[in-house]
């Protein structure tokens, strides 16, 4: 059994073959499959196959902050009134801060970060954070909300180093790191930074379809079905069996996100 908890399985990469690619997902253990929003079009195709896989598919809504506009403030607000009255959201994502190729907007994403933020904690769910080149503002904008009691969710693709996973599993003990295909290519660090910094009890399993497939699969579309190769190499970093890995993930997973 497994729950990948982060896969853009709406988007047109899987429009010709979405049922196919569900079958193989349940054939191959996963009990469940968390979808992030990146904006308001995203948001609306995540709810739609909720509907369609109603207790298979489970939707998250968040703002990317690579997708931000220039009216992100009024499209935030209309996007936060989809939580009014009963809503099926699992959690606030996928949301966070993106400097690789341009941090001219570092406020805006900030603002926008810190405003979801505290959607999360005004309805009581966790985050999905995105983060990359940017762990130092990252730390800066959850600090603030530390000692609230509701402030937790996943570092989604985690691929830093041992000093920072320590930072970010120490100053937020509620958190776990998403683990994806990243952790079976060939030169990746994320092994050794497992093994000698983040206990499996702090993990959680993910693909980020259609993106980054693990080995023996990288370069091919990604897709939930291929968590069992993350489930392997987890495995031996932390030499134990497989079901060891599934069993204490999928804990941890239904624990966050209370499915």
């Amino acid at each position: 059994m497994y729950i990948d908890t982060h896969a853009h399985i709406y988007g047109k990469e899987f429009e010709d073959d979405l049922d196919a690619v569900i079958a193989r997902a349940k054939e191959t253990g996963a009990v469940c499959i968390f979808m992030p929003a990146t904006d308001e079009q995203s948001a609306d195709e995540v709810m739609r196959l909720s509907k369609l896989y109603e207790g298979f598919l489970y939707p998250m809504i968040g703002l990317h902050p690579e997708d931000l506009p220039d009216d992100y403030v009024d499209v935030l607000k209309r996007m936060e009134r989809r939580f009014q009255g009963e809503h099926p959201y699992v959690a606030v994502g996928e949301v966070g801060l993106d400097f690789y190729w341009d941090n001219s907007r570092k406020e805006q994403q900030m603002e926008a970060f810190r405003i979801q933020i505290e959607w999360s904690l005004k309805y009581h769910l966790p985050l999905m954070i995105h983060a990359r080149s940017a762990h130092r503002e990252l730390i800066d904008c959850l600090k603030p909300y530390a000692a609230e009691k509701d402030l937790r969710g996943v570092f989604h693709c985690f691929t830093g180093t041992t000093d920072e996973a320590a930072e970010l599993l120490d100053s937020f003990p509620a958190f776990f790191l998403g683990i994806g295909g990243v952790l079976t290519f060939k030169k990746s660090t994320l092994p050794q930074v497992l093994s000698e910094k983040v206990p499996l009890n702090r993990i959680v399993l993910e693909t980020d379809s259609p993106y980054m497939a693990p080995v023996p699969n990288r370069g091919k579309r990604n897709e939930p079905s291929f968590i069992p190769f993350i489930v392997s190499r987890l495995a031996e970093v932390y030499q134990v069996s497989a079901q060891k890995v599934e069993s204490v993930t999928t804990l941890n997973a239904k624990h966050m996100f209370g499915v």
